[in-house]
């Protein structure tokens, strides 16, 4: 799997029983902490091996740090991306810096997966349930932070749901036998969506009150906390979307809005619901799959 058909992550097939999966991921910080920002950073860059189904092996350090600043942030960045990276039952085994004017990190993250258990964002079919295992709301949160009119407990909440592992996601997926998904990340929720609905050449409807928030994300949505990418976001994929007349323009401008380190969306056949959310007590039902090629309904 490579660039034929744009998915989460590389996948090489080395045998019958193993296949590789390759990434990368990387960013300026979206938090004032070091650690936290090394560990959002790390879960972001390994969520696209969770997206395929998979489990990872290591990953390499990608770093641009300025020269003027202490090289404690650094060393706390690290840190924070050392240690999520051995949750998920890996080890960093390099890396490579630069100076740069603007600190950013990530990761190159190499997984393993058997070949015939690779999920991929096509697959869905008419019929089935779509799952979502996050909150959504990250992208208002963390720019309202950098305006300075967050509550702590709101944002202490985000980073949380940032540096939490796709990990269970995925495992999930796997007993569930999932026929497709992705992780949520800088397109928002219906920019990845799309991408699946059209890869599957199927239409997805989501339930507007159905959608989880994470606490004080509508808020500052109503506040104007919105990043850059939402209004990219919207202008490239409004095409393919359309609003009930009942879903409020905050709800619309949330849902374009990017996401970081977020959940994996998943289609589900109905009668693998419970099973998946026995393995995954996060996910919550926010919609339906039915025959299209690559429509999005958002309703109340």
């Amino acid at each position: 799997m490579g660039l034929a058909k744009a998915d989460d992550a590389a996948v090489y097939q080395l045998n019958a029983e193993q296949a590789i999966i390759n990434t990368t991921d990387f960013f300026p910080p979206v938090v004032d902490d070091g650690y936290d920002f090394g560990a959002i950073a790390a879960a972001n860059a390994l969520s696209d091996i969770y997206a395929m189904g998979g489990e990872v092996l290591f990953a390499i350090n990608l770093v641009a740090f300025p020269e003027n600043l202490d090289k404690e942030i650094l060393r706390e960045i690290l840190r924070g991306g050392a240690e999520k990276v051995a949750e998920a039952g890996g080890v960093i085994a390099g890396g490579h810096s630069v100076a740069d004017k603007e600190p950013k990190y990530g990761l190159a993250v190499t997984g393993i997966i058997h070949p015939d258990k690779v999920k991929t964002k096509g697959g869905a079919q008419p019929g089935d349930v779509l799952l979502l295992t996050k909150p959504l709301g990250v992208g208002v949160v963390t720019t309202a932070l950098k305006q300075g009119i967050t509550e702590e407990g709101h944002v202490q909440t985000a980073v949380s749901s940032m540096k939490t592992l796709n990990k269970a996601a995925a495992q999930a997926a796997q007993a569930a036998n999932a026929h497709a998904m992705t992780d949520i990340t800088g397109f928002g929720l219906l920019g990845h969506a799309h991408e699946m609905a059209h890869h599957g050449q199927v239409s997805f409807h989501f339930a507007a009150d159905q959608l989880p928030w994470l606490p004080g994300a509508l808020a500052y949505g109503e506040a104007g906390a919105f990043p850059g990418g939402m209004g990219r976001n919207l202008h490239h994929f409004e095409q393919w979307v359309t609003f009930s007349d009942n879903v409020s323009q905050l709800v619309q401008d949330m849902l374009w809005t990017p996401e970081t380190s977020g959940g994996l969306l998943v289609a589900v056949a109905p009668d693998q619901v419970e099973t998946f959310k026995t393995h995954c007590e996060t996910a919550v039902i926010v919609g339906t799959v039915a025959e299209g090629d690559g429509e999005i309904f958002v309703n109340e």
